[in-house]
């Protein structure tokens, strides 16, 4: 588990896959096949995020999960805006 959570921080796009091929991970998270592919094309951190509130917290939405949903999605957005520019 601390394996994933690790190449999660680092290639959160190649976790993404790893989740979605090989474990129930994102089972009855999403109600439609669009946003996995969406979250994994353009804000992987908050995808994946969105799912471990979903699995780990049984969805409830906290200070402490809204806390890191608000960083996963600050981390999407400047790595985006970085290559963008690069």
């Amino acid at each position: 588990m601390w394996i994933i959570l690790l190449v999660g921080l680092i290639f959160p796009r190649l976790a993404s896959a790893i989740l979605c091929f090989f474990t129930n991970w994102f089972d009855g998270v999403f109600l439609t096949w669009y946003w996995p592919l969406l979250g994994f094309i353009f804000m992987p951190y908050t995808m994946l995020w969105y799912s471990a509130a979903i699995n780990w917290y049984g969805g409830e939405w906290q200070f402490f999960q809204i806390a890191v949903l608000v960083i996963a999605i600050i981390a999407d957005v400047s790595s985006s805006g970085k290559t963008a520019r690069g």
